[in-house]
């Protein structure tokens, strides 16, 4: 459960933003939930799917809506990401849906930062690249992609929403690490043409 009380969140780096042969860019607030249990369970199928207006992602997958995006983390786990300002009635609503104690969620809407890189599809997939120990090939990482990993030293998760363009969750109390990661990976002149 959420408390729905206090001042309006802001994001950890005031919408930091670095242009190199790829932009880094902090995203704007998002409401940001886990949701943990039997992703099998009809009242979990119908919370994710509901607030965010997607079918159910498999494995390894994110199911994107514009904002909205349900993301299979594990074989129990989900991430569910919605405007901010559906924050308030997406807490509401998950009391309300998921009533089974097998079935729970947390709010980690302040508790993650989140970064997009965009620009050339190549280029974007070289930054991602340079920093985690993923394959981030057009043919192993397409469009609607999703993979928890690392980025140096820190958690990560990254997914593909469109062509161009990756984004990336971490903890909000690395933020400041990660910005710095993705902005020296994409520091002009350290081009290596991975994916060119």
């Amino acid at each position: 459960m959420s408390d729905l009380t206090g001042p309006a969140p802001v994001t950890a780096l005031g919408g930091a933003a670095f242009e190199g042969y790829v932009r880094v860019a902090e995203e704007p607030q998002r409401a940001m939930f886990t949701l943990r249990g039997d992703l099998s369970a009809t009242a979990m199928k119908n919370a994710a799917t509901g607030l965010a207006g997607v079918d159910m992602p498999g494995q390894g997958q994110a199911a994107l809506n514009a904002e909205r995006m349900v993301a299979w983390m594990s074989p129990d786990e989900l991430l569910l990401t919605l405007p901010w300002a559906e924050h308030d009635k997406a807490c509401a609503q998950l009391d309300a849906t998921l009533g089974d104690p097998m079935l729970n969620w947390g709010d980690v809407s302040q508790a993650r930062a989140h970064f997009s890189l965009s620009g050339p599809d190549g280029a974007v997939r070289e930054v991602a690249a340079k920093l985690a120990p993923v394959d981030f090939s057009p043919a192993a990482f397409p469009q609607g992609s999703f993979r928890r990993s690392r980025m140096n030293q820190v958690a990560a998760a990254f997914w593909c929403p469109a062509p161009g363009r990756i984004e990336v969750i971490c903890f909000r109390s690395v933020a400041d690490y990660a910005f710095r990661l993705l902005s020296d990976a994409a520091r002009p002149g350290s081009e290596v043409g991975l994916y060119a």
